[in-house]
């Protein structure tokens, strides 16, 4: 019997054929990383290989590491693979990556979504016969409304609180959710502010040529009584903190897949949860599946023995593949 494509390791998933590993959670010689965020791009690694729009973001969260790029849907031999990577949807320069060895087929998805967010590139389908798929949030009860009606709640929410002369204090993380909101905003209604954290990764999303509105970066120099009414983006950790107590009077607010749990929104005590995800809902999991043609599914991080078992009532060859990667919506802070 051959050897499979990719195998499940300790270290991360593995291709024998062509001796890489990818978005692998301990050190090793060679990585092929799907996308940006630290629980996929993580330090260590002898060798980075991704996308040509993921590499900027990677090296300003790593340092100077020893990285190689490629274009999407570029082919690279790699030992006794055929490699390529293809547009995940998830954040600026997430990818896909799919793997041929002898004339078989496996995709590695990484995290993905399928509706276009205006500044990731949006999602492909990749025909493949065995796909790993994330179900983050692999249950029916997650089902995303439309993204410009998502947008207009933001906006209206914001509209209120700046002629009330209330800041509207809302935590997204750093990259890809903050940059969504950026591009759903709108600048008319009045300022925009950020934390640094999330300003650092503007800058290198906009030395790319990625269009965002213009922010303006929170210092001890801000004068913040002639900025009421702005709209104030921040990492999640940041509110509740000193940080965000120089902004007073303010409503705030969090951008999550997980504000559709009512315990969820809650715990995060903020006036008001906006559901908007940056990982496929329960819709997109399965119709992302059906469009690949693949035959065995493995499912990976966040919801998998009820995923696993939903498709394997659809027909699937489905398993669980167990890793490390963080089942929280983008957790990158």
């Amino acid at each position: 019997m051959s050897e499979p494509v990719l195998t499940f390791t300790d270290r991360g998933i593995y291709c024998p054929a062509a001796d890489v590993y990818i978005d692998p959670w301990r050190p090793v010689d060679r990585a092929l990383i799907t996308h940006g965020h630290a629980d996929h791009a993580r330090a260590g690694m002898g060798h980075y290989l991704c996308t040509d729009t993921a590499a900027p973001v990677i090296r300003h969260r790593l340092g100077e590491i020893d990285v190689q790029t490629v274009g999407f849907g570029e082919p690279l031999s790699l030992g006794g693979a055929r490699v390529s990577f293809h547009p995940a949807g998830h954040v600026p320069g997430s990818a896909q990556i799919r793997v041929e060895v002898g004339g078989e087929v496996w995709v590695v998805s990484g995290d993905y979504k399928l509706d276009a967010d205006g500044v990731s590139e949006p999602f492909e389908p990749v025909r493949c016969d065995t796909f790993i798929t994330e179900c983050t949030f692999g249950l029916p009860v997650f089902n995303w409304a439309p993204p410009d009606e998502v947008a207009r709640d933001i906006n209206g929410w914001w509209a209120r609180n700046a002629a009330a002369g209330r800041y509207s204090i809302c935590g997204a993380y750093s990259l890809g959710k903050a940059q969504r909101i950026l591009a759903a905003l709108d600048p008319s209604i009045g300022p925009i502010l950020t934390h640094g954290a999330i300003e650092g990764t503007n800058e290198v999303l906009r030395g790319q040529g990625i269009a965002l509105p213009e922010t303006q970066r929170v210092t001890p120099e801000t004068d913040f009584k002639a900025m009421k009414g702005a709209f104030v983006l921040a990492p999640p950790s940041a509110l509740g903190s000193t940080w965000a107590g120089r902004f007073r009077p303010a409503s705030t607010a969090f951008a999550s897949g997980w504000m559709a749990l009512r315990g969820v929104r809650r715990r995060r005590a903020a006036d008001r949860g906006f559901v908007m995800s940056d990982h496929a809902d329960w819709a997109g999991l399965n119709r992302a599946i059906r469009e690949t043609g693949a035959e065995r599914v493995f499912v990976t991080h966040g919801y998998t023995s009820v995923f696993q078992r939903w498709l394997a009532e659809q027909g699937y060859d489905a398993g669980v593949v167990e890793t490390e990667f963080d089942a929280d919506d983008d957790g990158d802070d």
